[in-house]
């Protein structure tokens, strides 16, 4: 069946998969055509003016799912179960998790019982909005869930009056949802203090349209979707910075290897830290996954609720009250240094500051697969390179354990229009380094060039105290411990610091070094006095940290 324009004899009477299949690319379609009205009446759960690129991007992955493997026959399961998987798979932010949630209804009750007429679809509509409601912990009316319902209550009442046509069930479904979504300003006081409807009940009005359009070969008539009369509308970027100060953090992950009593006990935990909680369930070729969209202030608990559920992936965080972001400069750049916590922070901090660079202090992962302390490093670092007033941003991570999470970070902040760039430093000698040829005046990508090539020639290292007891590649070591670390690996145990750190800079510069960097305090003046004695050759840059820092870093280049 195919739609076309300007006749009803060619009206469709049931949906068949090239009509769903019309369906997903005119609902993604619209929804790209009315963005930027979507953006603009977002303030309800908060003023974060995405509303509208959340539901763009949901529908966008949706409709792609339908299209994979369609021309070649390799497609996995109905149409309509594509278009639901790809929904809940992509789902972006409340509103996207929503719009998945009543795409997988529909799914739900219309996938594998072939063309769905009038009636099939009135019934799959009302399926739709029982499953958003339910996968929304605390359901609110006069938001998106109020005018899917209604819209799906339109639609049987259609049938009733013996109106059952497709063309008319969705009609009537489309045009109930406008009478619901008109309503919606006056149920709650956020829409009615801004003079605004809905920003995800409009845009399930504009997917209903689409469906209209694509059932009947012609678009509604509607008003556009603008803020009341008297009301002054505020610009996306003036409102998405100025959510209450508490707002906390927007968590969204996918779940994989989990059950649906896990999923349960994970609803019931993150419904303790935050608020805002969806959570959608849909079966994949290799199993059941569920997207998790949760507000919360403690980003880390709620990625490790998600871990003891089962397999948490695709982690995004996102700051919901960030500090106020001035536009970048354009032309301008900066280097953002991330400072791993620890006992010569402080002093390495004063060190980066001193040269112009922008400093960020930050928590390390105590553990490599530690994806709630790493999802919150990544908020961090997008915010700082939003907040650090250029377009142009060098990151340098200065730990193996932060370079994921900055580069993670730099994808975020490209798609928000700045040039990011990561220098993978793994120590702050190697930072250092790189910022000592960072030139301004050279091309962005010239600058990056240099700094990596200083940074990757700078061999690093360092000398701690151990902590507790373990077996390391250099032997046995015992808490008080002096370890001598070569890029993470340890080569020399002993329990006079001094001793370790000599025989450490030894081994190092054995294969050649024309400049020792040393960061520290009494080591580093001992490691010194050392070099100009073993190795007088060799240039020597102290940086010092003050008398009280146990740790030395080391860099040779």
């Amino acid at each position: 069946m195919s739609v076309a324009t300007g006749s009803l004899r060619h009206v469709l009477t049931a949906l068949d998969d090239a009509a769903v299949g019309r369906w997903s690319r005119a609902a993604a379609d619209a929804l790209r055509a009315s963005r930027g009205e979507l953006d603009d009446l977002n303030v309800f759960p908060v003023p974060d003016g995405d509303t509208g690129t959340n539901l763009l991007l949901t529908a966008r992955a949706a409709a792609d799912a339908v299209g994979e493997g369609a021309a070649d026959g390799s497609a996995t399961g109905s149409v309509w179960a594509r278009w639901a998987r790809g929904a809940v798979l992509g789902a972006r932010g409340n509103s996207g998790a929503i719009l998945a949630q009543l795409l997988r209804g529909l799914a739900d009750d219309l996938a594998g019982r072939g063309p769905a007429d009038g009636a099939a679809v009135s019934r799959a509509l009302l399926h739709a909005a029982r499953e958003a409601y339910a996968a929304v912990a605390e359901p609110a009316e006069g938001t998106f869930l109020t005018v899917a319902r209604r819209s799906a209550e339109a639609a049987a009442a259609a049938v009733q009056e013996g109106r059952a046509g497709l063309a008319e069930v969705v009609r009537a479904a489309a045009d109930g949802a406008r009478r619901a979504l008109h309503g919606t300003t006056d149920q709650l006081a956020a829409l009615r203090d801004a003079g605004v409807v809905d920003a995800g009940g409009a845009g399930w009005c504009v997917v209903l349209d689409a469906l209209v359009a694509t059932v009947t070969g012609s678009e509604p008539d509607r008003p556009p979707l603008a803020r009341r009369p008297g009301r002054r509308p505020r610009p996306a970027a003036a409102h998405l910075h100025q959510p209450a100060a508490d707002a906390g953090s927007e968590v969204q992950f996918l779940l994989a290897d989990s059950s649906e009593q896990a999923v349960e006990r994970l609803r019931t935990e993150l419904g303790w830290l935050g608020d805002c909680l969806v959570v959608v369930g849909v079966d994949t070729p290799t199993g059941r996954e569920w997207n998790v969209h949760v507000h919360v202030h403690d980003v880390g608990a709620a990625v490790e609720a998600g871990i003891r559920a089962g397999r948490p992936h695709s982690i995004a965080v996102t700051a919901l009250a960030p500090v106020r972001v001035a536009p970048p400069v354009a032309g301008a750049r900066a280097v953002v240094a991330l400072v791993p916590e620890g006992p010569a922070a402080a002093g390495v901090a004063e060190l980066f500051a001193a040269e112009g660079v922008q400093v960020l202090g930050v928590p390390v992962p105590p553990e490599p697969d530690d994806a709630g302390v790493a999802a919150e490093v990544q908020a961090a670092v997008r915010s700082a390179v939003l907040e650090a007033g250029a377009d142009e941003v060098v990151l340098l991570p200065d730990h193996p354990a932060l370079v994921g999470p900055a580069g993670r970070a730099a994808v975020q902040a490209r798609g928000e229009g700045r040039d990011v760039a990561v220098v993978p430093t793994r120590s702050p000698v190697q930072g250092l380094a790189a910022v000592a040829v960072a030139d301004a005046g050279q091309r962005f990508s010239d600058d990056v060039i240099s700094m990596t090539e200083a940074a990757s020639a700078t061999r690093w290292a360092e000398v701690v105290l151990a902590r507790h007891e373990a077996l390391t590649s250099a032997g046995r070591c015992h808490p008080g411990d002096a370890l001598g670390l070569v890029e993470d690996d340890v080569v020399v145990i002993g329990t006079a610091q001094v001793a370790v750190t000599c025989e450490l800079l030894d081994r190092m510069l054995a294969g050649g070094g024309e400049l020792v960097t040393l960061v520290g305090g009494r080591l580093a003046e001992a490691a010194a006095h050392h070099l100009a004695a073993r190795h007088p050759t060799v240039e020597v840059a102290v940086h010092p940290l003050g008398p009280g820092a146990r740790a030395l870093l080391v860099g040779v280049e």
